[in-house]
């Protein structure tokens, strides 16, 4: 399996990559599967649900099952940020890619997603990662001439989404994952 993380700040257009570069890469015949990091508490099942009502009544974890789709939700019993590494490990063992969106900090290969500030003069609103974490191997920037500090990374318009689609799959050896490095 194949393992790359989406960082960058909210609004930058991680989902909206992410949701363009999986049917460019199933279109290769490759098996996709997703990560998605989310603040605080998030729900994804209905009230007054079955699973729902498990998970209100105190169930640590509920599996929903069909002969379409699976889900499963865990509660924590002590608050923390998730363990990227752990999540990574439960995705199905088939899978030939693992996009990540989030965990900015993982020590994951990944792509920073950038919306610039929109005019040369003024200054970027939030700091970048690129210059300092060796794990960005590329950016997707909605201005790449734009860039607050000049890099060797690969730079792709945060539009071109074929052309990132093209260098996933020819440089897909260096994004093998390995759990040993990981534990």
């Amino acid at each position: 399996m194949k393992v790359l993380a989406f960082a960058g700040y909210s609004g930058a257009g991680k989902t909206t990559l992410v949701e363009k570069l999986i049917p460019l890469l199933r279109a290769q015949g490759l098996r996709v599967s997703v990560i998605k990091h989310a603040h605080h508490q998030f729900d994804v099942d209905t009230p007054g649900k079955d699973s729902w009502r498990h998970r209100q009544a105190g169930a640590f974890e509920v599996l929903v099952a069909s002969d379409q789709r699976l889900a499963l939700m865990r509660e924590y019993e002590q608050q923390g940020e998730p363990d990227i590494h752990a999540l990574i490990r439960e995705m199905h063992p088939a899978v030939d890619w693992v996009l990540v969106e989030g965990f900015k900090h993982a020590d994951l290969p990944k792509v920073e997603v950038l919306r610039l500030a929109p005019s040369a003069d003024a200054k970027q609103a939030r700091p970048v990662l690129y210059p300092d974490d060796p794990f960005v191997w590329a950016l997707a920037v909605d201005a790449p001439d734009r860039l607050p500090e000049p890099t060797l990374r690969p730079v792709f318009d945060r539009d071109d989404v074929p052309g990132l689609a093209q260098w996933l799959i020819a440089q897909s050896e260096r994004f093998v994952y390995e759990e040993s490095r990981h534990g």
